[in-house]
């Protein structure tokens, strides 16, 4: 997998993270550098740790599913993002409070990386290598956080569900993109 497709991974898994971050920057009364970094480092830490152990339990699988692996990180991928574009068109109120304290912040941060999850099954399924691949997807996710508790005091909600709907389509183009390359 290229550097570029990892980025595009990376970024469409960010969203999550950043339509949070943004709720989060609504929330809060003071913006500081230092609780940026602290979402940043929440988020992105996590968005590491999660398709890593994702690839791991893939690449226990892959000599199992090696003849369908494509279609499965095509199902995958798809379902992410179909997840995440259903999530921003249905709207809802989420109830996101300004506190970073340690269980609020796990919960959070699980909950935005169980794609993550997923998407290290599908590097397993087409054997692209995680070391670079998490690094990308943590840094990007940090950085993506940490600007966006700052955006989410600036604009608000109407623009970190449009970043999920957007995340959502990049993580579908991937899935079918990958087939497309299987295939070709």
């Amino acid at each position: 997998m290229s550097l570029i497709s990892i980025f595009i991974l990376a970024v469409g898994l960010s969203m999550d993270a950043f339509a949070v971050a943004a709720c989060k920057g609504l929330a809060m009364r003071e913006i500081t550098p230092a609780k940026c970094a602290v979402v940043g480092l929440w988020f992105g830490g996590f968005q590491a740790l999660m398709p890593t152990l994702g690839y791991f339990f893939g690449t226990a699988l892959s000599s199992y599913i090696a003849a369908v692996d494509h279609w499965i990180a095509l199902a995958l991928l798809a379902f992410i993002g179909g997840k995440m574009i259903w999530e921003a068109v249905r709207g809802g109120e989420e109830n996101i409070s300004g506190a970073l304290g340690f269980r609020e912040m796990l919960v959070l941060a699980v909950a935005t990386s169980i794609d993550a999850l997923a998407a290290g099954v599908s590097l397993a399924c087409i054997g692209a290598g995680i070391a670079r691949a998490a690094l990308l997807i943590g840094l990007t996710t940090f950085t993506l956080s940490a600007v966006g508790v700052r955006f989410g005091a600036m604009i608000g909600k109407k623009c970190s569900t449009a970043a999920e709907f957007t995340g959502g389509v990049i993580l579908i183009l991937l899935g079918v993109k990958t087939v497309i390359e299987h295939l070709a």
